[in-house]
């Protein structure tokens, strides 16, 4: 299979939603759009997270993928939603789902983050990584344990 879109799974996340927000604040200060797809709980906790990542006093700009198009038009770099489909952005995509996302070929880089010790979260990391593997990418492996995070 040919695709410009590369796949990366992050391993060994103690937690997704942190990293959800790091990710997303790196992303944002290089003026790099991400979708960020998740279940509804986690895309609500994300949301709620990025009011405050960094500090009482800061925030990270985003909108709801469920937002009117006018909104979405004007949206910051991070979009939260519980679906792929029909947004804006089409740069980066990070999958904190159980599930892989429809069409990732609308993304240049889809990030799929995987709990550290979260056993069901990493049995469904096994079946995506599975799934994009019979599709014919080559995926990209980063233990984030042995990685620092800025």
């Amino acid at each position: 299979m040919t695709t410009s879109t590369t796949v990366a799974f992050h391993f060994n996340a103690p937690s997704k939603l942190a990293y959800a927000c790091k990710l997303a604040r790196k992303l944002q200060r290089m003026d790099i759009p991400l979708v960020v797809l998740g279940e509804p709980a986690m895309v609500a906790q994300l949301d709620e997270a990025l009011w405050s990542f960094g500090g009482a006093s800061q925030f990270l700009a985003h909108c709801r993928g469920d937002a009117a198009p006018q909104v979405l038009e004007r949206s910051p770099t991070v979009l939260l939603s519980e679906l792929a489909d029909n947004l804006p952005h089409t740069r980066v995509l990070l999958n904190l789902g159980s599930e892989m996302p429809a069409d990732v070929t609308r993304f240049e880089r889809v990030i799929e983050v995987v709990s550290a010790d979260d056993e069901q979260d990493r049995q469904q990391a096994r079946v995506r990584w599975r799934a994009y593997a019979a599709m014919g990418y080559a995926i990209e492996r980063r233990d984030l344990v042995m990685k620092s995070e800025d």
